[in-house]
């Protein structure tokens, strides 16, 4: 396969993947780039050029994969791809030209036990056949996360708080079920509670993203990561969930110089409120800002390519207007977002950011609110999102552009 790869072949010099409105897939497209990553040859990610396309060196095999996974592509001839490089190194014009050489290792933070909800990312990994493993907190606990590029944390609770269901589902099956799994898994590792578990799975987290790692994370993951960070030391979880009372006043004790994005932020006190914090805006978006389905909206920055190419990369879309969607965290308050994080989608009129990405050591993190981009109200034990129906979800392309990220040749960000 290799030595038929990296040859010219009898079709032609380049193949142009289309990112634009004629992608008949944009979402298997991304898995075509990475599987061709996969048998060692480069991939040209052209970044704001005809909505983020891929183009690589002809050879048949490339042909053939395409039109099995039903991803559209052009065959075009050398002089046309000089003529595409040499558009996009135009200084004056906003596109780059991105090498992707070698493809990520990826991982995914998900519990054994049975859920009753999916995963975005997990969903749209297997539509786009991109391989991924399955990491929880046994694996991380034993230092498995050196083995991966990229690690994704979607529908988790980091405080050990369960997700705050206990109000209106501690009578359900699967509540109880992952409750009793998450306790003898937190004593088998030699933790006494599950939130002292869950706070040494989000340090090892932070060593793997300070070592150079890259942490994608969506849902109710974002927010409670950075609060179980910001109260390490104190107990802010009340007796229903870990047998005991809270530290006293814990809100005015939290470390926010301990968190990754989050700063500020006032913790929910209440164990029957289903909210963590105030930085998710779920609770204020209607009432504040007359937020509605019809409304749910917000908008990609449009970033210098030139200049700021991880945000470029990162928001390389066919639709700069991205339809919102709920979940357990919907939106992040900006108000509480540190200043060195970089906001890449907000509904600026809700004060609200939806994409956000920063830098932790060597390493990068990404935060996206909401839990599925096609499914507006997913619900606990609502079916998964069938994705041959989305097969261009511009909510998804966000997720898979991420995926990508850590293949790119690294260029120095430009200040």
């Amino acid at each position: 396969m290799l030595i038929l790869l990296t040859s010219t072949g009898s079709y032609a010099a380049h193949i142009l993947i289309p990112m634009d409105q004629e992608q008949k897939n944009h979402l298997k497209a991304y898995g075509v780039a990475y599987w061709i990553l996969k048998q060692d040859v480069e991939v040209h990610w052209l970044l704001n050029y005809r909505g983020g396309s891929f183009m690589v060196k002809g050879a048949k095999e490339i042909e053939n994969e395409c039109n099995i996974r039903g991803v559209s592509f052009e065959t075009i001839a050398d002089s046309k791809a000089s003529s595409i490089l040499s558009e996009i190194a135009d200084p004056e014009v906003n596109m780059e030209d991105v090498k992707l050489e070698k493809a990520p290792k990826v991982a995914v933070y998900s519990p054994k036990m049975k859920q009753p909800w999916d995963d975005a990312v997990t969903l749209v990994l297997t539509y786009a056949e991109i391989p991924y493993d399955v990491v929880y907190d046994e694996e991380i606990i034993h230092e498995k996360l050196n083995l991966y590029d990229w690690l994704h944390l979607h529908h988790e609770d980091f405080t050990g708080q369960y997700g705050k269901f206990w109000y209106g589902y501690r009578n359900a099956a699967w509540y109880q079920e992952q409750e009793k799994t998450l306790e003898a898994s937190a004593a088998s590792l030699g933790f006494k509670k599950v939130s002292e578990m869950k706070l040494a799975v989000a340090k090892k987290i932070r060593d793997f993203t300070a070592g150079g790692g890259f942490l994608f994370s969506m849902c109710s993951a974002p927010d409670s990561y950075d609060i179980a960070l910001a109260a390490e030391g104190l107990d802010i979880c009340e007796s229903m969930f870990d047998g005991d009372g809270t530290t006293p006043n814990y809100n005015q004790k939290l470390d926010f110089s301990k968190t990754f994005a989050f700063t500020n932020f006032t913790l929910s006190t209440n164990p029957n409120e289903y909210a963590k914090s105030n930085i998710d805006t779920y609770g204020t978006r209607k009432q504040k800002h007359g937020v509605s389905r019809e409304n749910d909206l917000f908008t990609l920055f449009d970033f210098s390519a030139k200049w700021d190419v991880v945000p470029t990369m990162l928001c390389q879309n066919h639709e700069q207007i991205i339809k919102g969607f709920w979940g357990q965290t919907v939106a992040f308050d900006k108000s509480f977002i540190k200043p060195n994080v970089l906001i890449m989608g907000e509904n600026k009129a809700a004060n609200e950011a939806r994409y956000i990405h920063g830098e932790y050591g060597k390493g990068t993190f990404t935060f996206y609110g909401g839990h599925d981009p096609e499914d507006y109200e997913h619900r606990v034990e609502d079916p998964p999102t069938d994705l041959n129906l989305h097969p261009n979800s511009p909510g998804y392309r966000l997720i898979l552009n991420n995926i990508l990220f850590p293949a790119a040749k690294k260029k120095k960000q430009k200040t």
